[in-house]
């Protein structure tokens, strides 16, 4: 019970540290660059690695189908590339795993659209590949990072970094960053009237 009672008073402590940081108006200033890109026509692409790989489906879901249950709207563009066994098997055996995201970059992103990559030791590097790929196609970069941001800090235009080095911790501030996140890009939207409510 102890170890569990650290757990939630470490993740609490977490928070804290970030709520008294800058890191908020990062996120404010990384949703405005998403909620632009969307209003033009383009979209958000997440990606990571293990439990990030998983908060990059779990955002894009968000924004495909619903964040709320009180807003019901139309879908926003927004897609994870962890896509499919077979293409994440396929890049793996064909050309190695580092490469997947760069190649799902290359092969789906657009000049105007966001790469939002998540990595926990800001150092996976097939993260990092997708990150300098998508600057040369002038899709604009965001980080959710930890540990200091590490490799990929310098390839965002913005990132928001958990000061932790604590992977379980990172984790779980950046799926609360990200659901804070994914609000402020709704309500922007619906408030300049990009979407609209329905029954």
């Amino acid at each position: 019970m102890n170890n569990i009672r650290a757990n939630f008073k470490e993740s609490i402590s977490v928070k804290s540290k970030i709520l008294v940081s800058q890191e908020l108006d990062v996120l404010e200033a990384i949703g405005n660059a998403i909620k632009t890109a969307i209003q033009n026509g383009n979209k958000l692409m997440l990606c990571g690695n293990g439990g990030s790989a998983a908060d990059a489906q779990h955002l894009a879901a968000e924004m495909l189908i619903r964040l709320r249950p009180s807003v019901n709207r139309a879908g926003v563009p927004a897609i994870a590339l962890a896509q499919d066994a077979s293409t994440i098997t396929a890049c793996g055996n064909d050309f190695g795993y580092d490469f997947l995201y760069e190649r799902m970059t290359q092969a789906l992103g657009r000049e105007g659209d966001v790469l939002i990559g998540i990595t926990t030791s800001g150092n996976s590097d097939n993260v990092i590949r997708a990150m300098k790929i998508a600057r040369t196609l002038g899709i604009t970069v965001f980080g959710f990072l930890g540990s200091g941001g590490g490799k990929a800090l310098e390839f965002c235009e913005e990132a928001f970094v958990v000061p932790s080095g604590n992977t379980a911790r990172i984790q779980e501030a950046h799926i609360t960053a990200g659901h804070a996140l994914m609000e402020y890009i709704e309500d922007c939207l619906l408030e300049e009237g990009y979407l609209q409510l329905s029954d």
